[in-house]
C-alpha cells in the first residue's frame, strides 16, 4: 500500500509540475499506438514538449485536487475519457500538432476494427489462382480470369469509413497485401489560456478572423441603427447621419457657420465655380472636332433628258 501511495503522490507532483511549467496541453488519443511509436513521438518532441500518460481515474483525481488553486483545470475533466494522454508544450501549437500527427504506421486490416477511412480494392491482376474466384464473388468484387490468374476489373469500395471491418473483408485485404489503415496519435482537444478547443481551430487564418469580425461589426451597426439603440459600432454612423441632416437644414435656412459657408455659396452661385472644373483634354477636343457636323454639300442639278422635247412632238 505504501508503494502505491508513493507512486500516486509522485504522479501528482509530476502532473502539477508540468501544469505549472507549460501553458498549452494537447489531449491526445493513443488507440492502437505501439510502444515503439510512443518512443519515436517522445523523441520528436524532445525540447519542445513532454508526453505524459496515466490512468484516467488518477488524472481526474489529481486535477480535482489542483482545482482549488486553479479552477480553470475543470475544463480538462470532460475530455479525460477513453485511451488518452497529455502532451505539454510552450512551443508553436501548429508545429507541435504536425509533429504529433506525423508519426503514423501502416497496419493491416483486422476483423472488428473500425475503419478510419474508406477502403478500396484497386483494379488489377492479383496473381491468385482461379480457384479463389468464389471468394471474390462472395464479396461482390468484379473479376475475370486473365492469363491463368484472377484480375479485378474495376475499383471497388470494400469498407466504408466508420464501419467495422468484417472477417471476410479483412481476409481479402490481407490476401492482397493491402494495409489500408494507419495508426498514430490523434488530437482530441487543445487546452490553451484556460480554454479548450478542437485542433481544427489552428487552421483558421488571420484573414478569416478579420472577415468574420468585420461582418459581425457591420451586423451590429445595422441592427443598432434600425432599432435606434446606440452601440460602439453604430455611433460613428449616427454622427454622420445627424451631420447630414444639419447640413440639409442649414442649406434651407439662413443659419451659417464656417464649414457651411462655401457649400451654400456653391449652391447659390454655380457659375462662379464653373471655371474650377477640370479643363478638357486634347483627346476631348479632338473628339469634339471629329463630331462636329459636316457642311451640307449642294445637291447636283438634275440632268436634262436628251429626249426632252419641250412639249413638241418629232413630226409636229
Amino acid at each position: 500500500m505504501g508503494g502505491r501511495s508513493a507512486n500516486k503522490a509522485g504522479y501528482f507532483d509530476k502532473l502539477k509540475g508540468l501544469l505549472d511549467e507549460y501553458k498549452s496541453i494537447f489531449i491526445v488519443t493513443v488507440d492502437n499506438v505501439s510502444s515503439q511509436q510512443m518512443h519515436e513521438i517522445r523523441q520528436s518532441l524532445r525540447g519542445e514538449g513532454v508526453v505524459l500518460m496515466g490512468k484516467n481515474t488518477m488524472v481526474r483525481r489529481a486535477l480535482k485536487n489542483f482545482m482549488g488553486d486553479f479552477p480553470e483545470y475543470e475544463r480538462l475533466l470532460p475530455h479525460v475519457k477513453g485511451n488518452v494522454g497529455f502532451v505539454f508544450t510552450n512551443g508553436d501549437l501548429k508545429a507541435t500538432r504536425d509533429k504529433i500527427l506525423s508519426n503514423r504506421v501502416a497496419a493491416p486490416a483486422r476483423a472488428g476494427a473500425v475503419a478510419p477511412g474508406d477502403v478500396y480494392v484497386p483494379a488489377g491482376n492479383t496473381g491468385m489462382e482461379p480457384g479463389k474466384t468464389s471468394f471474390f464473388q462472395a464479396l461482390g468484387v468484379p473479376t475475370k480470369i486473365a492469363r491463368g490468374t484472377i484480375e479485378i476489373t474495376t475499383d471497388l469500395k470494400l469498407v466504408e469509413a466508420g464501419t467495422k471491418v468484417g472477417a471476410s473483408e479483412a481476409t481479402l485485404l490481407n490476401m492482397l497485401n493491402i494495409s489500408p489503415f494507419t495508426y498514430g496519435m490523434g488530437i482530441s482537444q487543445i487546452y490553451d489560456g484556460g480554454q479548450t478547443f478542437a485542433s481544427g481551430v489552428l487552421d483558421i487564418e488571420e484573414s478569416q478572423l478579420l472577415k468574420a469580425f468585420s461582418s459581425a461589426v457591420t451586423t451590429i451597426a445595422t441592427l443598432s441603427l434600425a432599432i435606434g439603440y446606440p452601440t460602439l459600432p453604430s455611433v460613428i454612423h449616427s454622427i454622420v447621419n445627424s451631420y447630414k441632416k444639419v447640413l440639409a437644414i442649414a442649406v434651407e435656412t439662413d443659419y451659417d457657420w464656417e464649414g457651411i459657408t462655401e457649400l451654400k455659396d456653391r449652391i447659390q452661385n454655380p457659375d462662379k465655380y464653373a471655371s474650377l472644373g477640370p479643363a478638357p483634354t486634347s483627346d476631348d477636343a479632338g473628339d469634339s472636332k471629329a463630331e462636329a457636323p459636316k457642311e451640307a454639300e449642294p445637291e447636283p442639278a438634275a440632268e436634262e433628258s436628251e429626249d426632252e422635247d419641250m412639249g413638241f412632238g418629232l413630226f409636229d
